[in-house]
Protein backbone atom coordinates (compact mmCIF):
# COMPACT_ATOMS: atom_id res chain seq x y z
CA UNK A 1 0.00 0.00 0.00
CA UNK A 2 2.71 2.67 0.89
CA UNK A 3 4.82 1.61 -2.24
CA UNK A 4 2.06 2.78 -4.43
CA UNK A 5 1.98 6.57 -2.52
CA UNK A 6 5.37 7.53 -4.41
CA UNK A 7 3.80 5.80 -7.93
CA UNK A 8 0.45 7.79 -7.07
CA UNK A 9 2.19 11.03 -6.65
CA UNK A 10 4.77 11.00 -9.68
CA UNK A 11 1.40 10.54 -11.61
CA UNK A 12 -0.18 12.99 -10.33
CA UNK A 13 3.21 15.34 -11.08
CA UNK A 14 3.02 14.01 -14.95
CA UNK A 15 -0.60 14.67 -15.21
CA UNK A 16 -0.59 18.27 -13.24
CA UNK A 17 2.53 19.24 -15.95
CA UNK A 18 0.27 18.08 -18.79
CA UNK A 19 -3.44 19.95 -17.56
CA UNK A 20 -1.17 22.99 -16.83
CA UNK A 21 -1.04 24.30 -20.26
CA UNK A 22 -4.55 23.11 -20.51
CA UNK A 23 -5.91 24.60 -17.64
CA UNK A 24 -5.14 28.51 -19.60
CA UNK A 25 -5.80 27.42 -23.48
CA UNK A 26 -9.01 25.62 -22.06
CA UNK A 27 -10.11 28.18 -18.86
CA UNK A 28 -8.70 31.41 -20.61
CA UNK A 29 -9.73 30.85 -24.71
CA UNK A 30 -12.51 28.12 -24.44
CA UNK A 31 -10.48 25.91 -26.50
CA UNK A 32 -10.74 22.73 -26.95
CA UNK A 33 -7.00 21.84 -28.02
CA UNK A 34 -7.02 17.68 -28.80
CA UNK A 35 -3.42 18.50 -30.67
CA UNK A 36 -2.15 19.08 -26.90
CA UNK A 37 -0.56 15.55 -26.97
CA UNK A 38 1.05 16.39 -29.71
CA UNK A 39 2.71 18.99 -28.01
CA UNK A 40 4.05 16.00 -25.52
CA UNK A 41 5.23 14.17 -27.94
CA UNK A 42 7.52 16.98 -29.60
CA UNK A 43 8.86 17.73 -26.20
CA UNK A 44 9.44 13.67 -25.59
CA UNK A 45 11.37 13.39 -29.32
CA UNK A 46 13.32 16.63 -27.97
CA UNK A 47 15.40 14.82 -25.59
CA UNK A 48 15.18 11.59 -27.85
CA UNK A 49 17.29 14.24 -30.72
CA UNK A 50 19.59 15.36 -27.93
CA UNK A 51 20.64 12.63 -26.21
CA UNK A 52 23.46 11.63 -27.62
CA UNK A 53 25.03 14.81 -27.78
CA UNK A 54 23.95 16.49 -24.27
CA UNK A 55 25.13 12.92 -22.78
CA UNK A 56 24.18 12.45 -18.76
CA UNK A 57 23.02 16.09 -19.11
CA UNK A 58 20.37 15.78 -21.65
CA UNK A 59 16.93 16.00 -19.39
CA UNK A 60 18.19 18.91 -18.25
CA UNK A 61 19.18 20.24 -21.70
CA UNK A 62 15.74 19.34 -23.24
CA UNK A 63 13.85 20.81 -20.77
CA UNK A 64 14.13 24.64 -21.85
CA UNK A 65 14.65 23.33 -25.88
CA UNK A 66 11.60 21.25 -25.62
CA UNK A 67 9.31 24.00 -24.44
CA UNK A 68 10.41 26.15 -26.78
CA UNK A 69 9.78 23.81 -29.61
CA UNK A 70 6.51 22.57 -28.09
CA UNK A 71 5.45 26.40 -27.54
CA UNK A 72 6.64 27.42 -30.88
CA UNK A 73 4.29 24.74 -32.48
CA UNK A 74 1.26 25.70 -30.63
CA UNK A 75 2.46 29.41 -31.63
CA UNK A 76 1.83 28.17 -35.18
CA UNK A 77 -1.44 26.50 -34.61
CA UNK A 78 -2.80 29.42 -33.06
CA UNK A 79 -2.17 31.98 -35.64
CA UNK A 80 -2.38 29.90 -38.81
CA UNK A 81 -5.93 28.03 -37.36
CA UNK A 82 -7.35 28.54 -33.70
CA UNK A 83 -7.59 32.26 -34.04
CA UNK A 84 -10.15 32.42 -36.41
CA UNK A 85 -12.38 29.09 -34.60
CA UNK A 86 -12.62 31.45 -31.45
CA UNK A 87 -16.03 31.01 -29.60
CA UNK A 88 -16.49 27.54 -31.05
CA UNK A 89 -15.00 25.25 -29.08
CA UNK A 90 -16.74 22.19 -31.33
CA UNK A 91 -14.86 23.63 -34.27
CA UNK A 92 -11.99 23.58 -32.86
CA UNK A 93 -12.35 19.92 -31.36
CA UNK A 94 -12.43 18.96 -34.74
CA UNK A 95 -9.66 21.27 -35.90
CA UNK A 96 -6.87 20.55 -33.35
CA UNK A 97 -8.06 16.51 -33.35
CA UNK A 98 -7.43 16.84 -37.21
CA UNK A 99 -3.98 18.51 -36.38
CA UNK A 100 -3.03 15.70 -33.58
CA UNK A 101 -3.56 13.14 -36.74
CA UNK A 102 -1.16 14.89 -39.13
CA UNK A 103 1.30 15.22 -36.74
CA UNK A 104 1.46 11.80 -35.71
CA UNK A 105 1.77 10.31 -39.34
CA UNK A 106 4.65 13.15 -39.63
CA UNK A 107 6.35 11.64 -36.34
CA UNK A 108 6.05 8.36 -37.93
CA UNK A 109 7.40 9.12 -41.12
CA UNK A 110 10.54 11.21 -39.19
CA UNK A 111 11.01 8.63 -35.90
CA UNK A 112 9.60 5.58 -37.06
CA UNK A 113 6.48 4.11 -35.62
CA UNK A 114 8.34 1.60 -33.27
CA UNK A 115 8.36 3.30 -29.48
CA UNK A 116 11.97 4.62 -28.81
CA UNK A 117 13.47 4.60 -25.17
CA UNK A 118 15.32 7.79 -23.69
CA UNK A 119 17.85 6.68 -21.50
CA UNK A 120 17.91 8.02 -18.02
CA UNK A 121 21.11 10.57 -17.16
CA UNK A 122 23.50 8.33 -14.20
CA UNK A 123 22.12 11.03 -11.71
CA UNK A 124 18.95 9.74 -11.80
CA UNK A 125 19.53 5.82 -11.52
CA UNK A 126 18.86 4.56 -8.33
CA UNK A 127 16.35 5.21 -5.55
CA UNK A 128 15.74 6.36 -2.40
CA UNK A 129 14.50 4.50 0.68
CA UNK A 130 12.27 5.00 3.64
CA UNK A 131 11.86 2.45 5.79
CA UNK A 132 9.55 0.22 3.53
CA UNK A 133 8.83 2.50 0.25
CA UNK A 134 11.40 2.32 -2.07
CA UNK A 135 10.93 5.65 -4.64
CA UNK A 136 12.82 5.79 -7.50
CA UNK A 137 14.72 8.61 -8.57
CA UNK A 138 13.02 9.62 -11.72
CA UNK A 139 9.70 9.77 -9.92
CA UNK A 140 11.35 12.77 -7.48
CA UNK A 141 12.81 14.59 -10.22
CA UNK A 142 9.07 14.57 -11.60
CA UNK A 143 7.46 15.28 -8.61
CA UNK A 144 10.28 17.84 -7.85
CA UNK A 145 9.45 19.22 -11.53
CA UNK A 146 5.99 19.85 -11.28
CA UNK A 147 6.43 21.74 -7.72
CA UNK A 148 9.31 24.17 -9.80
CA UNK A 149 6.59 24.62 -12.76
CA UNK A 150 3.68 25.69 -10.17
CA UNK A 151 5.48 27.77 -8.15
CA UNK A 152 6.87 29.16 -11.56
CA UNK A 153 3.04 29.64 -13.16
CA UNK A 154 1.71 30.86 -9.91
CA UNK A 155 4.89 33.74 -9.44
CA UNK A 156 4.46 34.93 -13.54
CA UNK A 157 0.17 34.78 -12.98
CA UNK A 158 0.34 37.11 -9.44
CA UNK A 159 3.85 38.85 -10.20
CA UNK A 160 4.32 39.42 -13.46
CA UNK A 161 2.83 42.08 -15.57
CA UNK A 162 2.15 39.81 -18.36
CA UNK A 163 0.55 37.41 -15.70
CA UNK A 164 -1.79 39.82 -14.43
CA UNK A 165 -2.72 40.53 -17.88
CA UNK A 166 -3.61 37.21 -18.76
CA UNK A 167 -5.74 36.96 -15.46
CA UNK A 168 -7.61 39.97 -16.19
CA UNK A 169 -8.49 38.59 -19.86
CA UNK A 170 -9.47 35.12 -18.27
CA UNK A 171 -12.09 36.63 -15.88
CA UNK A 172 -14.07 39.63 -18.20
CA UNK A 173 -11.91 39.75 -22.00
CA UNK A 174 -14.24 42.33 -23.19
CA UNK A 175 -13.27 44.60 -19.94
CA UNK A 176 -9.82 44.16 -20.53
CA UNK A 177 -9.82 44.68 -23.68
CA UNK A 178 -11.74 48.29 -22.76
CA UNK A 179 -9.43 48.74 -20.28
CA UNK A 180 -6.74 49.12 -22.94
CA UNK A 181 -5.06 45.53 -22.75
CA UNK A 182 -4.43 43.60 -26.06
CA UNK A 183 -5.98 40.72 -26.22
CA UNK A 184 -4.57 38.93 -29.21
CA UNK A 185 -1.35 39.24 -27.68
CA UNK A 186 -2.38 37.71 -24.42
CA UNK A 187 -4.07 34.79 -26.28
CA UNK A 188 -0.81 34.44 -28.51
CA UNK A 189 1.36 34.06 -25.44
CA UNK A 190 -0.79 32.22 -23.18
CA UNK A 191 -0.97 29.45 -26.02
CA UNK A 192 2.74 29.23 -26.24
CA UNK A 193 3.07 29.00 -22.60
CA UNK A 194 0.19 26.59 -22.37
CA UNK A 195 2.20 23.99 -25.20
CA UNK A 196 5.63 25.14 -23.91
CA UNK A 197 4.58 23.12 -20.26
CA UNK A 198 3.01 20.36 -22.56
CA UNK A 199 7.07 19.64 -24.22
CA UNK A 200 8.20 20.17 -20.28
CA UNK A 201 5.77 16.80 -19.67
CA UNK A 202 6.88 15.31 -22.43
CA UNK A 203 10.32 15.49 -21.14
CA UNK A 204 9.26 14.19 -17.68
CA UNK A 205 7.26 11.21 -19.52
CA UNK A 206 10.63 10.06 -21.22
CA UNK A 207 11.77 9.18 -17.31
CA UNK A 208 8.72 7.17 -16.88
CA UNK A 209 8.86 4.53 -19.96
CA UNK A 210 9.16 4.51 -23.92
CA UNK A 211 7.59 7.15 -26.08
CA UNK A 212 6.45 7.06 -29.34
CA UNK A 213 4.13 8.61 -32.27
CA UNK A 214 0.84 7.96 -29.90
CA UNK A 215 2.06 8.78 -26.93
CA UNK A 216 0.15 12.11 -26.03
CA UNK A 217 -3.08 10.14 -26.76
CA UNK A 218 -2.37 8.34 -23.60
CA UNK A 219 -2.58 11.28 -21.35
CA UNK A 220 -4.52 14.02 -22.67
CA UNK A 221 -8.11 12.54 -21.88
CA UNK A 222 -6.66 12.17 -18.31
CA UNK A 223 -5.50 15.97 -18.78
CA UNK A 224 -8.82 17.27 -19.54
CA UNK A 225 -10.79 15.86 -16.46
CA UNK A 226 -7.63 17.38 -14.47
CA UNK A 227 -8.80 20.50 -16.10
CA UNK A 228 -12.50 19.98 -15.70
CA UNK A 229 -12.47 18.55 -12.23
CA UNK A 230 -10.23 21.15 -11.28
CA UNK A 231 -12.21 24.36 -12.41
CA UNK A 232 -11.56 25.92 -15.93
CA UNK A 233 -8.30 28.69 -15.42
CA UNK A 234 -7.72 27.26 -11.52
CA UNK A 235 -4.23 26.63 -10.56
CA UNK A 236 -5.18 25.09 -7.37
CA UNK A 237 -7.73 23.19 -8.63
CA UNK A 238 -5.42 21.58 -11.36
CA UNK A 239 -3.14 20.72 -8.57
CA UNK A 240 -5.85 19.24 -6.21
CA UNK A 241 -7.69 17.38 -9.65
CA UNK A 242 -3.93 16.13 -10.32
CA UNK A 243 -3.12 14.80 -7.06
CA UNK A 244 -6.41 13.24 -6.66
CA UNK A 245 -6.49 11.85 -10.24
CA UNK A 246 -2.85 10.24 -9.69
CA UNK A 247 -3.34 8.68 -6.27
CA UNK A 248 -7.08 7.22 -7.12
CA UNK A 249 -5.76 5.53 -10.85
CA UNK A 250 -2.50 4.10 -8.52
CA UNK A 251 -4.46 3.02 -5.95
CA UNK A 252 -7.63 1.25 -8.45
CA UNK A 253 -4.60 -0.54 -10.73
CA UNK A 254 -3.21 -2.05 -7.15
CA UNK A 255 -6.49 -3.32 -6.58
CA UNK A 256 -7.73 -4.32 -10.23
CA UNK A 257 -6.04 -3.86 -13.09
CA UNK A 258 -5.42 -0.82 -15.45
CA UNK A 259 -8.93 -1.31 -17.55
CA UNK A 260 -11.02 -1.07 -14.53
CA UNK A 261 -8.99 1.20 -13.02
CA UNK A 262 -9.33 3.92 -15.98
CA UNK A 263 -13.47 2.99 -15.38
CA UNK A 264 -13.30 3.77 -11.69
CA UNK A 265 -11.52 7.35 -12.48
CA UNK A 266 -14.13 7.84 -14.81
CA UNK A 267 -16.70 6.98 -12.89
CA UNK A 268 -15.45 9.04 -9.77
CA UNK A 269 -15.09 12.44 -11.66
CA UNK A 270 -18.80 11.61 -13.56
CA UNK A 271 -20.33 11.26 -9.97
CA UNK A 272 -18.10 14.45 -8.74
CA UNK A 273 -19.25 16.39 -11.61
CA UNK A 274 -22.80 15.75 -10.38
CA UNK A 275 -22.37 17.61 -7.09
CA UNK A 276 -19.89 20.12 -8.14
CA UNK A 277 -20.39 20.43 -11.86
CA UNK A 278 -18.01 23.39 -12.40
CA UNK A 279 -15.05 21.44 -10.45
CA UNK A 280 -13.45 22.13 -7.22
CA UNK A 281 -13.13 26.05 -7.90
CA UNK A 282 -15.17 28.86 -9.66
CA UNK A 283 -13.62 31.81 -11.18
CA UNK A 284 -15.66 34.40 -8.84
CA UNK A 285 -16.89 37.74 -10.65
CA UNK A 286 -19.29 40.31 -10.56
CA UNK A 287 -22.43 40.58 -12.31
CA UNK A 288 -25.50 42.57 -12.63
CA UNK A 289 -28.59 41.00 -10.98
Amino acid sequence: MLDQLPIGLSISGALLLIALGLTFTFGQMGVINMAHGEFIMAGAYTAYMIQDFAGDQAVIVALPLAFVVAGAMGLILERVAIRRFYGRPLDTLLLTWGVSLVLQQLARDLFGAPNVNVTAPGWLEGRLTLGSVIVPYTRLFIMALAIVCVVAIWAYMNRSRQGRRMRAVMQNRELAACSGVITERVDQLTFFIGSGLAGIAGVALTLIGPIGPTLGTNYIVDAFLVVVAGGLGQLRGAVLAALALGLLNSYAEFWTDASLAKVIVFGSIVAFLQFRPQGMFVLRSRALT
